[in-house]
């Protein structure tokens, strides 16, 4: 069988169409018409996925389900977008439009859930059943793998890694809180602190990028080449980051947690002290199971790869 994965994002639609294996046979993509409404961008899912099924040429019998990857808070039970303030939707029924207009089952998550989901299923982590997925860009999100299946908390409203809270009366959040996780470890967060230590010591290779254009990735390239100010930076950073992972481990004791997003582009250089600080201060130490960090394989086929293990999932589900 077949399976469309559809990445609904606010600008753009990311699908495509899998195997049994994960293997993406097709993929495409369309603009986001969210400015005519909710319902344009559901005709517009529908219309899609047909089009995806013939260009790829199989008929609709072929594909087993759709499953979606919608930013926000999404009820993966009913498949409702709760609430998702980038596209201004509130409840809206995802799976009826689509299903009368397809005649295939739907099924929808949040968009980070259906990352986890894809790397456990054909990525990084299908080889265990208990995972977590940490993605670090503009802000911190994340899914949950426990026991094989995906944990998205009562109406899917749980799983949120990234408004975990780091740091009492911190940084404040866009989620109304302070000091949570994404205000320390995005590589928004990152850029931040950067500008920080900038304005308070100039004799740093960041002094020369103008401050309003200061990419994650500068702060990483300077750190490389031996600057002294952005390497207290990053290694700051890392700390962050490895605070979060650590609370993670506690509260879940995963077998493996694999880093998504922009940042995870360090490689071994962003794995190894997390390794080290998640090692160190994890409850009981070296006395617990330890905990596998890795990058997540999927990379840019991730939101598709993800949305269409939804179906999958839901088809072997029924098999079993």
């Amino acid at each position: 069988m077949y399976y469309i994965g559809l990445d609904l994002g606010g600008t753009a639609i990311k699908g495509g169409i899998i195997d049994d294996d994960g293997v993406i046979i097709i993929k495409d993509s369309i603009r986001t018409d969210k400015e005519n409404g909710a319902d344009k961008v559901l005709n517009d899912m529908a219309d899609f996925a047909l089009f995806l099924t013939k260009k790829a040429g199989l008929k609709v019998k072929d594909v087993a389900g759709i499953g979606i990857g919608s930013p926000g808070l999404v009820d993966g039970g009913s498949a409702k977008v709760v609430f998702a303030p980038n596209l201004k939707w509130k409840n809206v029924d995802v799976r009826t439009v689509i299903e009368s207009k397809t005649g295939l089952p739907v099924y929808n998550s949040n968009d980070a859930n259906c990352a986890a989901l894809g790397e456990y299923m054909f990525g990084a982590s299908k080889n265990y059943k208990n995972s977590i997925f940490v993605t670090l860009g503009t802000g911190v999100g994340g899914g949950i793998i426990t026991d094989g299946k995906l944990f998205e908390g009562v109406g899917g409203a749980g799983a949120e890694i990234g408004h975990t809270v780091i740091g009492i009366d911190g940084e404040q959040c866009a989620c109304g809180r302070r000091g949570c996780y994404e205000t320390y470890a995005s590589a928004t967060a990152l850029i931040r602190q950067a500008k920080e230590a900038l304005q308070k010591n100039h004799n740093t290779l960041l002094s020369e990028y103008n401050e309003d254009a200061i990419f994650a990735k500068d702060v990483f390239d300077c750190a490389d080449k031996g600057d002294k100010v952005a390497n207290e930076v990053v290694d700051k950073y890392y700390e962050y980051v490895g605070i979060g992972l650590v609370n993670l481990v506690n509260v879940f004791r995963p077998e493996i947690i694999l880093i998504g997003g922009g940042v995870s582009a360090r490689g071994e250089k962003l794995l190894k002290p997390l390794r080290e600080y998640v090692a160190k201060y994890s409850y009981a130490g070296s006395n617990a199971p330890s905990v596998k960090i890795d990058v997540a394989s999927l990379g840019n086929d991730a939101g598709i790869v993800g949305a269409a293990s939804l179906a999958v999932a839901a088809k072997r589900n029924q098999t079993e």
